[in-house]
């Protein structure tokens, strides 16, 4: 996974343009993808479809000719759709399209100015103490035309066709942690799930932030229903502690079940309520989908220092923690695909397990004692109305062991779904 943000991470990204398509060239290496391009101008919901950006080259030239800013060292250097421009203009008016962070010196902002005509660089403040006054030759070479947005699907199939999506933001340039860590465990989350046969077809999507989550779903409205699940991937590779945000229904099963895995895990971890801020789960949470869709980051949107910065590097994300991002999304998914509800089908006392082999069956266990309470448990809240995360959290025993117990009292014919 690091080594795929490695390669990710110098890509020049934006909502649209060939940023995004050479990122999911690069993503398309690990996972089969479906390609979408769609066209400038369709209208998408209440939004239209802007036009394509694309960038070359930029660069302020001192008065001796020197490139002070360029967008060769980096693609945060340059106003995300930074309209094209070729002048030379005194440091005085120069400075009226400057970004820097003045109580972090040595950083560059990350700043983009999509749906307003605009120009503009990004800089260390440090940079510009050291500017002195001239006259500067400040050029951008991009285009803004008529072109297309690009998105991207991996679908894993499963036993039933309602849906998981897994959805994670492919528009940032030059940021580790957001986005292309999530990018990262994303890719690999859909690998693992490849290798067996889910009850869920788990959906990935790959999209710009805002606008390609809403043309996802002005584009899907008639599938939208099969969604039974989902969650946002951001942020998901940096020191901190894991953080889900819940879906806006805020009792989604989704919901249930990550703060049932963070909590079994004992990992230090968070639980916060909806907010209509922050990534795309706003979008699958509004009020007309209102989609059990939550998030899961590490540090969440804006709450780390060197969010949306130079700083957010290579250096800022970690193997181990992404590892752990994609452990926990494994483990909520492993609960999510088995939390089935059951019925009892020996339901007037308590059917006879030994002669039926499940007490022998246990033999030889160490959690002998537990495997067999779980069984009486299933047994007893197995009324179609308890799935097995209720059995799970009402008697405190592990998930695993009651979906074990669950799978041998179906086996033998005790309970159906």
């Amino acid at each position: 996974m690091y080594a795929l943000v490695e390669r990710l991470y110098p890509l020049c990204r934006s909502i649209t343009g060939d940023g995004v398509r050479a990122t999911l060239d690069i993503v398309g290496e690990y996972i089969p993808l479906d390609v979408h391009e769609v066209p400038t101008g369709t209208q998408v919901l209440d939004w239209t479809v802007p036009q394509e950006w694309n960038i070359r080259d930029a660069y302020i030239a001192d008065p001796d000719g020197n490139r002070v800013v360029d967008f060769a060292a980096s693609s945060l250097h340059v106003l995300g759709y930074s309209v094209p421009v070729a002048r030379t203009m005194p440091l005085s008016e120069l400075r009226a399209h400057l970004h820097t962070l003045p109580d972090r010196p040595s950083w560059v902002p990350y700043r983009t100015s999509y749906y307003k005509p605009d120009w503009g660089f990004c800089l260390a403040q440090e940079t510009l103490d050291a500017m002195p006054d001239g006259e500067y030759e400040v050029r951008i070479d991009s285009t803004l035309a008529d072109g297309h947005l690009t998105y991207a699907e991996h679908v894993v199939p499963g036993q039933v066709a309602d849906e998981v999506i897994v959805s994670c933001h492919v528009c940032h340039p030059a940021l580790a942690n957001d986005n292309m860590a999530g990018v990262a465990v994303a890719t690999f989350l859909a690998r693992e799930l490849a290798r067996e046969t889910p009850y869920y077809t788990y959906r990935f999507i790959f999209a710009p932030g805002t606008i390609g989550a809403i043309t996802w779903l002005a584009r899907n409205a008639e599938r939208v229903e099969r969604v039974k699940h989902g969650l946002v991937l951001a942020c998901a590779g940096d020191p901190g502690s894991l953080t889900y945000k819940q879906s806006r229904r805020g009792d989604a099963e989704i919901d249930r079940v990550l703060q049932y895995v963070l909590t079994a895990s004992e990992r230090p971890h968070r639980v916060t309520e909806f907010t209509p801020y922050g990534y795309d789960e706003r979008q699958y949470c509004s009020p007309g989908f209102n989609l059990g869709v939550g998030s899961l980051t590490r540090t969440p949107y804006a709450g780390y220092p060197e969010y949306h910065t130079s700083a957010d590097n290579l250096d800022f994300v970690s193997p181990e923690a992404m590892a752990d991002t994609l452990a926990v999304c494994r483990e909520a998914f492993a609960v999510l695909d088995r939390n089935r509800r059951y019925l009892n089908l020996s339901p007037y006392g308590e059917p006879q397990l030994g002669r039926r082999g499940l007490y022998d069956a246990l033999g030889g266990r160490s959690d002998t004692k537990q495997a067999q309470m779980a069984m009486l448990w299933v047994l007893s809240l197995s009324d179609g109305e308890h799935g097995l995360l209720d059995i799970a959290e009402r008697s405190g025993l592990p998930f695993d062991t009651v979906a074990a117990a669950a799978g041998a009292l179906h086996e033998a014919g005790l309970i159906k779904t």
